[in-house]
């Protein structure tokens, strides 16, 4: 790989903890939560306790106050491990983003030192049953009463839907409006009328819950809206999103070196013929096709990074990143499990796991389609 320059020593320094700390206590059992569909709580205190959760968040309010490469590294770390149980992108990423960006103080005070310590789990709930990426069409209302939201609809494929303590709905507190009406408020999982359905069974991914959730007349007071007022829910989800798509094609980048490396691993210790898989022709251009494509996309996920930490990612610029490396992504894996023949068709290595587990990348956060529409926007 190129030498990369976008991180700094502490970055690395803090890379070689996350490492050693999924190699201690994440790989020797996450084979066994592929099994339960779940990650336990007691990983998640555990992350927590070693600073791999929201590492972006400021002193005051418990965190350590890093920069947006702290999440990067735990992003590519999870990918280079090979790991799709912990649900840490959506939590530290994504909803963590939302509280730093447009919470009170009193919310911020409440809740980002548990999300920090891994004591609270957030989720946020924006795909329903009948409107996946079109999130101007969601039907989940959140309506006042008093000096309290009623909300009601089902959300569903939802991340850490079974371990979230806290779940952002996306709902509409004006139905009559179109984006207009969209509004962000957190939901706390004791809620009366909060129901968790089952926990989805998914082609890939058997480690991270994802569920469907159902609200029925749940109650929660109006200081539970993010921002200062309704309907600008739709606005701060697209001036989040692109920091979302980034973290996702981070973890797609990092995902594609591991089973790059698996591959050139694999071929050289197989034989066929009498000779390594390595030693014919096809293999190694093959593998030189591969390998070009992977130190390309390492290079523009570099360049988005410099320009996030400048505050200049455009929507179009993470949406390119999105688009191509989880497509990237996809060539790698499938070419993976060519290059293992029958062996990368059993489950029990790894580049089979993740050729199911990759497939996703393409839909969730925006669909490769959707990706597109946006690029085009910016034409």
């Amino acid at each position: 790989m190129l030498q990369r320059s976008v991180y700094d020593q502490e970055h690395e320094m803090f890379r070689d903890a996350v490492r050693g700390f999924f190699s201690r206590e994440m790989a020797p059992h996450h084979e066994a939560w592929e099994k339960d569909g779940c990650v336990p709580r007691d990983f998640w205190r555990k992350a927590g306790e070693q600073g791999l959760l929201c590492p972006q968040v400021p002193e005051e309010y418990g965190g350590p106050g890093g920069d947006y490469r702290y999440l990067a590294v735990v992003d590519e770390e999870l990918g280079l491990a090979g790991a799709s149980g912990p649900g840490f992108t959506v939590h530290s990423d994504i909803c963590a983003g939302y509280l730093l960006s447009y919470g009170s103080e009193d919310q911020k005070r409440e809740w980002l030192p548990k999300m920090v310590s891994g004591e609270a789990v957030f989720a946020v709930a924006m795909t329903e049953p009948n409107t996946g990426s079109d999130l101007q069409g969601v039907k989940t209302t959140a309506l006042m009463d008093g000096n309290q939201y009623v909300i009601n609809g089902s959300k569903t494929f939802i991340s850490n839907g079974q371990n979230a303590d806290v779940v952002i709905v996306v709902a509409k507190t004006d139905p009559t409006q179109g984006a207009k009406g969209i509004s962000l408020i957190m939901v706390e999982a004791d809620r009366d009328g909060f129901r968790r359905g089952r926990n989805l069974d998914k082609m890939g991914m058997h480690a991270a819950d994802t569920s469907e959730l159902f609200f029925d007349d749940v109650r929660v007071p109006t200081s539970n809206l993010l921002g200062p007022e309704e309907g600008q829910g739709f606005v701060q989800l697209m001036t989040e999103l692109p920091q979302e798509r980034l973290s996702i094609a981070l973890n797609a980048q990092a995902t594609a070196q591991h089973a790059y490396d698996l591959t050139v691993e694999y071929v050289k210790e197989r034989k066929a013929f009498g000779s390594p898989v390595f030693d014919f022709q096809n293999t190694r251009f093959k593998l030189a096709e591969l390998k070009t494509q992977v130190e390309v996309g390492w290079a523009f996920c570099d360049r988005c990074i410099e320009h996030h930490l400048r505050g200049e990612l455009s929507s179009a610029d993470a949406s390119m990143a999105k688009l191509w490396v989880t497509e990237m992504l996809g060539r790698v894996v499938d070419e993976g499990v060519q290059l293992h023949g029958g062996y990368g068709y059993m489950n029990e290595y790894p580049i089979a796991r993740l050729y199911t587990d990759s497939r996703v990348q393409r839909i969730y956060g925006g669909t490769s389609e959707i990706m597109k529409e946006l690029i085009s926007r910016s034409l």
